[in-house]
């Protein structure tokens, strides 16, 4: 199984995303059963690291993303990846254009929140301050365990085949 976080830049939201669900599913002891890679919509931050103060954000709650660095979305990537989620609706309009016939449609990730009236997208929180990157992070660590159960569901419909 892998799953493909997607953003504009690829230096915030997905990065953000791909961490978060690392940190869960190596939690849960599926770190070897599932993939995760991000990219962006947009090709003007390939090769960055995600930006500092996602960082900086993500690493108080226990999640590297130093490692990380943007790349853009790919065709081939509707191959690779059995679930593709976008951070909000734009990006997500973005995917579906690009999307080749008889691919898996993509997704929005806050689908996977548990919940009730959450947003459906997780705002850009490049242009404000801190606060953005906190909500971006509580938003993102919703819908990751809702996605982490979403996973072990699906994982498990695998082995008893």
């Amino acid at each position: 199984m892998r799953v493909l976080m997607v953003c504009m830049g690829n230096i915030c939201r997905s990065p953000t995303a791909e961490g978060v669900l690392r940190q869960r599913l190596a939690a849960a002891g599926l770190a070897d059963a599932v993939g995760v890679d991000s990219a962006g919509t947009y090709s003007g931050h390939s090769g960055e690291a995600p930006d500092p103060r996602a960082q900086r954000h993500a690493r108080e709650r226990g999640v590297d993303l130093s490692r990380l660095r943007a790349r853009s979305v790919t065709a081939e990537d509707f191959q690779r990846f059995q679930l593709i989620l976008a951070m909000d609706g734009e990006n997500l309009r973005a995917l579906q254009r690009l999307q080749p016939a008889g691919a898996p449609p993509p997704r929005l990730l806050m689908s996977f929140s548990r919940r009730p009236g959450a947003p459906k997208d997780v705002p850009d929180p490049y242009y404000g301050g801190p606060q953005g990157f906190e909500q971006v992070l509580d938003l993102v660590e919703d819908a990751c365990d809702g996605l982490l159960i979403h996973l072990q569901t699906e994982l498990q419909g695998n082995f008893r085949r």
